[in-house]
Parts: C-alpha cells; structure tokens; sequence
C-alpha cells in the first residue's frame, strides 16, 4: 500500500457514539495494516458534547440537557482535551501512520492542511497559546493551546486532539461554523468566545478547499473509498450502548 496513497471517505452525519467508533476503527485498521491512510469530515446529529478521553467531570446540568425540545447527547471522545460542543460544526479526522513520533510536530505537521485550506478561503489562522485556565476550564473552546487554530481575532476556530499508539495517528478537531449562541450560552455560561458573525462558505466548499490543501501538505492522492467489511465489523462489536462508557 502507497504512503501517498489515501482514502477519502464521503462526508457523513450520524450521532456521536457511531462517529467515534468510526474513527476508533479506522485506527485500528490502520495500525495494523488492514486500512488506508485516511481523511474523512462529518457531522453530528442529535446535537452532541464530546467528552475528552480523561475527562470525568463536568456540569452536572449537561446531563439530560435539551435543545429545541431534542435531547443533547454526551458523547466520550477517544482523544484527549476538553468537551466540545457539536452544532453548527463541521469535523474533520485524518488516521495515518506517516507523521512525526513528537506529539507537537505531528500536531503541526497535520494542522498545516487546515491553515493552508482557510487561507484559500479567506481566513487567517495561527496556533493558540495554552494558558493554565485550561486544566481547569471543561470547555475546549475556552482557551487555544498550541494545537489549536484562532483567528486574528484570537477567537478558537478549530479544537484539534490526538489518539497515538506507535506511529499511528487518531486526530480529529471541530471546526466552529455556525454556532447557536443561546445554546452555548446554555452549555458553556458565556458567548464572548463565540465567532458567529463571520462569513462562512458552504460545507461543500470548505471540503473541497481542505482535500486540495491535504493533497498538497501530505503529498497525498485520495481516492474516494468506504469502510471496509472489516471495519464495519470492528464498529457493530464496539459501539458502546450507552453515550458515555
């Protein structure tokens, strides 16, 4: 199997937990040979809060919490950092194995796809500065460490995390495109860090701009693919029956 060849999955909405067994079974499949280096983006529905993998406290209000009389799920990410709110974003993941050992250079090294694709979109984005309120903030958009993507605002646009066995590589992030303020209000207590009066192309385009800059930052080819009969099998055995395992 090529290094430069990978799979481009087709974009997809599904609730949390099915998202994140995709991801953890992609992974899998990569790790061990069976899978293609891959990058694929996908929506959430119902709306979710992602948990970070460690991440064991949180508001107890987030629990059977409501928005336009849906429930919100509670989702645990199998990366790392702090909760996300999932609506009106957009995900991205890339699974490979080809990247830096060193956490923060692999971190770089992926990020640079997400800056180039923005910037041909019209949007300026530079790494975060962590900031010791993190640790103790349950909202990942509250602060922007170095593996985060900010505006010139300093406004949090991408919240990125990472899963690592060996070199093999998990990172997914959200991209804030259209967030309801009221319900952030609602999960987070505050909106200041919210960037909801930018101007946002369409879903499509933002894709289309992020597989060309992917192409030319991993000097990738993509084929458009789906999951394979091995994979589908490692998600039906490991989709856990309840949100947060």
């Amino acid at each position: 199997m090529s290094r430069n060849a990978w799979r481009l999955l087709p974009p997809s909405c599904a609730n949390g937990a099915t998202q994140m067994a995709i991801d953890e079974a992609i992974f899998h499949g990569v790790k061990s040979g069976e899978s293609p280096l891959t990058l694929r983006f996908y929506q959430w529905e119902p709306i979710a809060i992602s948990l970070g993998h460690h991440q064991h406290h949180y508001p107890n209000h987030w629990n059977g919490l409501t928005f336009l009389g849906r429930p919100v799920d509670l989702v645990r990410r199998p990366t790392g950092g702090r909760a996300v709110l999932h609506q009106g974003d957009l995900t991205y993941a890339v699974i490979a194995s080809d990247f830096a050992e060193n956490r923060t250079e692999s971190y770089r090294q992926i990020c640079e796809f997400l800056i180039r694709g923005w910037r041909s979109l019209s949007h300026d984005l530079s790494y975060g500065n962590p900031g010791l309120r993190y640790i103790h903030n349950p909202d990942c958009f509250a602060t922007a460490t170095g593996a985060d993507l900010v505006l010139s605002t300093g406004q949090k646009l991408i919240g990125s995390a990472q899963k690592r066995s060996g070199r093999t590589i998990l990172q997914h992030g959200s991209m804030r495109l259209t967030p309801n303020v009221e319900l952030f209000k609602t999960v987070f207590g505050e909106t200041d860090r919210i960037a909801n009066d930018l101007e946002m192309p369409p879903i499509d385009r933002i894709m289309e701009a992020l597989v060309d800059a992917a192409e030319t930052c991993f000097k990738a080819s993509f084929s458009v693919g789906s999951l394979s009969d091995l994979e589908e099998s490692w998600i039906s055995q490991n989709l856990p029956s309840n949100s947060i395992p």
